[in-house]
């Protein structure tokens, strides 16, 4: 690809990710919420549900992006999130250090 090229795909890329900034955001901000619930044992089935999806969604995404990191920690929340009852106890403080790392990562995206 030509640098001119490049460019033109580098300027639609942030176009793209100014778009869904928002809905990315969300979607960090309802782990946090979800690892919170978790940690405090007050997480419900919807709010596991829509952790679940939440993960998924951004392991796409950020994918998309080529934020590679971004996309291994969402998958490993939503393998998490997936468990038949939710995860193991012992995983609260990961829930939690994934969601902010996840959070650090759409911040930080250039």
């Amino acid at each position: 690809m030509d640098p001119i090229e490049q460019h033109a795909l580098d300027q639609a890329l942030d176009r793209m990710w100014a778009q869904f900034l928002p809905q990315m955001e969300e979607r960090v901000g309802l782990l946090e919420t979800a690892a919170a619930a978790f940690s405090a044992n007050q997480l419900t089935l919807p709010e596991l549900h829509a952790a679940h999806a939440a993960a998924h969604k951004l392991a796409g995404v950020l994918g998309t992006f080529g934020l590679t990191s971004g996309t291994v920690l969402a998958r490993e929340l939503e393998i998490m999130y997936s468990r038949e009852g939710g995860p193991d106890r012992s995983l609260a403080a990961r829930l939690t250090a994934i969601a902010a790392e996840l959070r650090a990562i759409v911040q930080n995206r250039k």
